[in-house]
């Protein structure tokens, strides 16, 4: 089986060097590369976390990016050159998308000063992946990441394909109700590990109650041509997660969940 990781950082910090080793992995792009091979995953899809500017956003030829964008985006000011740079992002071939951090970042999805971005993914045919629900950081806000939040720009923009990262964990019940309601939302599953698990039969067992809740409501919404698989790398380790995600999704949309669903939605033409 091909897959697609929808969801992984690639940042040479030593924030994500730490993660890395819990993880029992190296973050290094030879690592990241080896890992890949032996799992056959063929493409990773990298959620951008650097600057704006061109010259930080160079990935080995199996990756594509979505160009992230954080408050400063959003200053009246900087508005004009912002947009232009995104716009510049987006006529590259191997950018599939933008993504958000409104909890990091402090603002709401509806906020109008994110609106000149949603008509450039608008115009460019391209989605937007927000990061929905808990933070990594104590000083974000967790209101701002609701995955209630999606649901007001899904309505006001639905030409555009937005991609709930995260799947609005823990909030699971409201992220199914805005993917149920807007058929141009989208969930990855990634950021619901972290670090490695020795005995995932172990796991599966310690955490009964919330892996059959999430199963529960994955049944419930059964739009399974919406959910894609991802890590959030280097955050969790890849052969738990392909266990995981196996363990959750039902076998007969394996293909969809793990390759298809993010073949279509960020068009990497695989």
């Amino acid at each position: 089986m091909k897959i697609i990781d929808a969801h992984i950082h690639f940042c040479q910090e030593l924030y994500f060097d730490q993660i890395a080793e819990l993880a029992g992995h190296e973050n290094t792009s030879a690592h990241l590369k080896e890992q890949y091979a032996a799992h056959n995953i063929v493409h990773g899809v990298v959620m951008g976390n650097r600057s704006l500017e061109l010259s930080d956003h160079h990935y080995p030829d199996d990756l594509s990016y979505c160009i992230g964008l954080d408050s400063t985006c959003f200053k009246v000011e900087e508005a004009v050159r912002q947009a232009d740079l995104v716009e510049k992002h987006l006529l590259r071939k191997n950018c599939v998308g933008i993504k958000l951090y409104p909890g990091y970042n402090h603002f709401y999805l509806y906020d109008p000063v994110v609106d000149p971005f949603y008509q450039l993914a608008m115009q460019y045919k391209k989605p937007v992946a927000v990061h929905t629900g808990l933070t990594a950081t104590s000083n974000a806000l967790l209101k701002y990441s609701h995955p209630l939040i999606l649901d007001e720009v899904a309505v006001r923009y639905p030409q555009v394909q937005f991609v709930m990262c995260h799947i609005g964990n823990p909030w699971l019940v409201d992220a199914i109700a805005v993917i149920e309601k807007n058929e141009n939302v989208a969930a990855d599953l990634s950021g619901i590990l972290e670090g490695r698990i020795d005995r995932m039969t172990d796991f599966f067992a310690e955490k009964h109650g919330y892996i059959n809740f999430l199963k529960v409501w994955l049944e419930y919404l059964d739009k399974y041509d919406r959910l894609l698989y991802g890590t959030d790398w280097p955050l969790a380790n890849i052969s738990n997660y392909i266990e995981f995600v196996a363990h959750i999704i039902p076998e007969k949309h394996h293909d969809k969940v793990f390759f298809d669903n993010a073949n279509r939605i960020y068009q990497l033409g695989l």
